[in-house]
């Protein structure tokens, strides 16, 4: 048997990581600014970390979810102080498409109506909502097309009211930065105005925080820019630092229902202690505030880069340690000789950018090594 072809691979195979970086079998360093999607948070291998996944595998690993489980009472508790949201409900699954489905579904139970609102270029999975929810037609096919989704530009806000003021919409869902369509972004009254329409037309909103979440924009969530509280929030990436998961966070206003939303391994023993770690250090290395300072100093120098280099970068996008590198020419080829030459590795998103989502531990030094390496191949 081989594996189903489906992914474009890189001839490179990390085996081992500490922190920031990753290597391979024959001992090659390479610098990590992607995180494998955005989902090591805290850092590879970190040793409290390593310590809880190993010290609860050696406890239990696994048992479902038809006993009681107070790793996820103390993981609700921790994730509501941490994000300010104590107040929420905690729902745990395994993956943000999982996150997404039972959202919408939770939003469709709450409102009575059947129809969700997203945007242009959004991502929200590959299952079959959730992809349902995304504009790639690649990745849709015909058996997840249906009529009670439709999009409008991100942006819009007179097109959103224009679909809300129908009353057939049980969801708005938005991302909190559109991360695959390259770090995408829109303003805060945006999404202030997003909510107030919401509230007006008895729509729930929902942000997908999948990617952008968890510290990662300098904040625990990216819409906490806009000072706005979503009805649901979705979570998983960076949750537990490469072990499988994902959450939704569930406003007061609804109501539990037994039966209404199930998972076999969601919130298993392992996962839990690994989202416990991952708070843990969060808080007490504090990497919110290192994601905002070290990102805020990177987007700085990038934006110096592209007023020097107008002929190679278009734009420089982001918050935090999100970025966003649109470039006048191949974001592909770029990649690749970071890659190649310089031993870093970097994400894209279409044909011209290059993304940056590296560990919220990232130090300045190490996006010095970046910058030097970036602005030497610009250079050439």
């Amino acid at each position: 048997m081989k594996l189903f072809d489906v992914y474009s691979l890189y001839p490179v195979e990390p085996v081992c990581g500490r922190g920031s970086r990753v290597f391979t079998a024959d001992g090659s360093e390479y610098l990590d600014l992607y995180g494998g999607h955005a989902v090591i948070s805290i850092g590879h291998a970190h040793p409290r970390y390593v310590e809880a996944i190993a010290t609860q595998a050696a406890r239990l690993g696994f048992y479902s979810n038809s006993v009681e489980n107070s790793l996820q009472t103390r993981l609700a508790e921790k994730l509501g102080a941490a994000s300010g949201y104590a107040d929420y409900s905690l729902f745990l699954c395994n993956s943000g498409a999982e996150a997404n489905e039972n959202a919408m579904k939770l939003a469709s139970f709450h409102t009575g109506r059947a129809k969700i609102l997203a945007f242009d270029r959004a991502f929200h999975g590959r299952t079959s909502g959730a992809v349902a929810a995304t504009d790639n037609a690649r990745i849709r096919a015909p058996f997840n097309a249906t009529a009670n989704v439709e999009f409008v530009t991100l942006g819009n806000i007179e097109a959103v009211e224009e679909k809300l003021s129908t009353g057939e919409f049980a969801a708005v869902i938005a991302e909190g930065i559109q991360g695959v369509a390259g770090i995408r972004m829109v303003s805060d009254d945006f999404m202030r105005s997003l909510r107030t329409l919401c509230d007006r037309y008895g729509t729930v909103l929902i942000l997908d925080e999948i990617q952008s979440g968890y510290g990662r924009t300098g904040l625990f969530f990216a819409h906490q820019h806009a000072g706005i509280r979503p009805d649901l929030i979705t979570c998983a990436k960076g949750i537990a630092n490469g072990f499988p998961m994902g959450a939704v966070l569930i406003s007061p206003a609804f109501k539990a229902v037994k039966g209404m939303l199930g998972t076999t391994f969601g919130g298993n023993h392992l996962g839990c202690a690994a989202a416990i770690a991952v708070l843990d250090v969060i808080g007490d290395e504090s990497l919110v505030e290192n994601a905002a300072a070290t990102g805020s100093y990177l987007l700085a120098e990038l934006r110096r880069l592209a007023a020097l280099h107008p002929d190679k970068i278009s734009d420089v996008r982001g918050r935090g340690l999100m970025i966003g590198i649109e470039l006048t020419g191949s974001g592909a080829e770029m990649r690749r000789r970071l890659l190649f030459d310089r031993h870093i590795f970097t994400g894209g998103a279409g044909e011209h950018t290059v993304r940056l989502l590296p560990a919220l531990s990232l130090t300045k030094p190490d996006a010095d090594i970046f910058l030097n390496a970036f602005t030497d191949l610009l250079n050439q």
